[in-house]
Parts: structure tokens; sequence; C-alpha cells
């Protein structure tokens, strides 16, 4: 096991929570994909839709829920045919981030935990980005439960085999969930090698570990510490103790998985701090190299629109662990509390 520590940095820090909706958006208005998304649009499964989703009868819908077209914000429901946008550097670094956006698995966020992340990990800091539009618990799919984490499989077993064609190099494929989505990617970072149904081709048959994880503000605990909304969305509103259990990652956490790094804010009122707490202690004791990174003001769905301070330094913090990951191999676990 790698040598532990516990790094507290103190720093000026001045954290925002998001900003209410205006009521005149609330309801949100039809929107789409745009152009440029749509001629990027990768899909996932071998005739669109995805395996466990024929039949069902649902409509994907996008809404816009922003009146500002500066500051798009958009979700995705009804997802049967899942894929992927991916966002393409002018100058690759060679590794990618599959993109979990979050929605308390009832809709996915497109925008402010999905293209808001261009400017800095795409066009500054030359990351190719994938945008996974997966599919949601509550839709109907066969085992339903897993059928995010079926998705989440797929994508990165996708972006694997063709990682020569975008510039990548395949052993620097990492992947960054938000909240509900951060679950998607835990799941994925835990249960990568899980066979949830029979492999449709050879693509099925790729490597789904990611090379590292980015967990923002996850989803981890289905216990005392659950964001109920994300928990009766993907478990149900009574959920076995074995449910309970199975889907609690922390309870997933083993050596040899990808190293991870955390980052919360101590005021979240949506998906409390223990939940990263609770996954960093199972990565400490399993020996799996990891970072947390707390901080005391930023509440819950900040992303890179709604930061200010420290807070907003986290996708250099994020880029550094990286490279550290990928070019050394090797760092020691730190838990850094940042105020």
């Amino acid at each position: 096991m790698a040598p532990t520590s516990r790094v507290i940095l103190f720093a000026c820090l001045l954290g925002v929570a998001i900003a209410p909706t205006p009521a005149s958006a609330q309801q949100g208005r039809p929107s789409s994909d745009t152009s440029t998304e749509a001629a990027s649009r990768i899909a996932l499964w071998p005739g669109g839709v995805a395996p466990g989703s024929e039949g069902i009868d649902i409509e994907q819908h996008i809404i816009e829920r922003s009146d500002d077209p500066t500051l798009p914000d958009r979700l995705v429901t009804g997802v049967t045919a899942p894929y992927m946008v991916v966002y393409r550097p002018p100058q690759p670094n060679g590794a990618a981030l599959l993109v979990m956006p979050g929605g308390a698995y009832r809709r996915i966020v497109l925008d402010k935990e999905g293209t808001a992340l261009v400017p800095e990990f795409v066009d500054r800091l030359g990351y190719t980005l994938f945008v996974l539009r997966y599919r949601l618990p509550g839709d109907g799919h066969d085992d339903a439960s897993d059928a995010p984490l079926a998705d989440a499989q797929r994508a990165l077993r996708l972006i694997r085999s063709r990682a020569d064609e975008w510039r990548l190099d395949p052993r620097r494929i990492g992947a960054i969930g938000f909240s509900a989505g951060g679950h998607v990617a835990a799941s994925l970072g835990t249960r990568y090698g899980e066979a949830l149904r029979d492999p449709v081709d050879d693509i099925d048959r790729i490597d789904a570990r990611p090379d590292f994880l980015l967990l923002m503000y996850p989803v981890i605990d289905m216990g005392k510490d659950t964001h109920a909304v994300s928990r009766e969305h993907l478990i149900g509103p009574s959920p076995s103790p074995d449910d309970v259990m199975a889907y609690s990652l922390q309870n997933r956490v083993h050596a040899g998985m990808p190293p991870a790094f955390l980052l919360h804010a101590l005021d979240d009122a949506s998906v409390s701090v223990a939940n990263s707490e609770l996954f960093f202690d199972a990565l400490r004791r399993a020996g799996v190299p990891s970072e947390l990174h707390l901080y005391p003001r930023g509440g819950h769905g900040f992303g890179t629109r709604d930061t200010r301070g420290s807070l907003a330094l986290w996708p250099t913090l994020a880029d550094a662990w990286i490279r550290t990951q990928v070019e050394d191999g090797q760092q020691e676990m730190t838990r850094v509390e940042q105020p």
C-alpha cells in the first residue's frame, strides 16, 4: 500500500452556490443538440437503441432552461439510443475525458456539467472530451439500475477502440462525473470488469477500465448519507438492504482500480460531503492513489461556471494530478482542505 498523508492547505476562497433559475425558465422550452454537436455525435450501440431498451415507448427530449443564450442550461430525458458528443482540441494532449453529467438519475444536465468544460479542458488544456447522454434507470430499460453503467462501459471501450482516429493514447482515457453522474463514473471505476450482458461485437471485449477518475461532488452512498432523489430513481423508493449495499460504491472499492481525484464543497446542501469522504476512506484502505479536495463554500452543481477564488482553480489542479498519474504512475494519497 502506498504511504498516506493528509495535507491541509489554508488559502482564501470565495465560493458561491448556484443562482436560482429565473421563474420564466423553470419549465423550459424545447431545444436540441447544436449543429456542431449533431455533427459530432457518436452512437454507442450498433443500430442506435441500446440492448435492453428495444420497444420502450419513450422519446428523447432536450429542454432549455436558461433565458441567457450565452449561458445555456439544457437537460435531456428519455434516452434509449445513448450517444456521445466529442469536443476536439486544436492541440490534443493525447488524453481523453469521458464526461458523465449529473441530474439525479432523472435527467442529464448537458451544459453546466458538460459543454461548460470546453473552454478549460479542451481549449486551454488540450483534452478531448466525450460528453455522454446515458440511459436513465427510471425509463423501463432491462436491468435498469445498471443501464447507465452499461452505457459508460460501452463508451469507454468505444473511445479506446478509436484512439488513433482521435489522436489519443489508449492508456490516458479517464472518466469525470458530476453529482449523480459521479455515481456513474465511480461505478465505471469500480465495476469496469463486470459483464452486464453478452457482448454484441468485438468492441465489447475491449478493456473498460478508465485510467483515472475525477469525481465532482459525487453521489456515492445509498444509505444514511444518500441523495434521496438519486437513490429513488436508481434503486426505487424502498430498496432492499442488498441493493443499498451493492449500489453504495464505497463498498465496491478494490485494489487495482483507477486512481481518483475527488472534489466537494462542505456547504453542499444537496449531496452531503460524506459521500466523497466515504469513498476516499475506502480508497485509502484499499491502497488506491487518491486525492480529496474540500472547500468550505461552493454549494452544489458549480461545475466550472459558478466558481470563485481558489475553487475556480480546480481544473488546473485536476490537470496537474492527471499528469502525475499518467507520467509517474504513483502518487501518495492526500486529502486537501482549502478554506
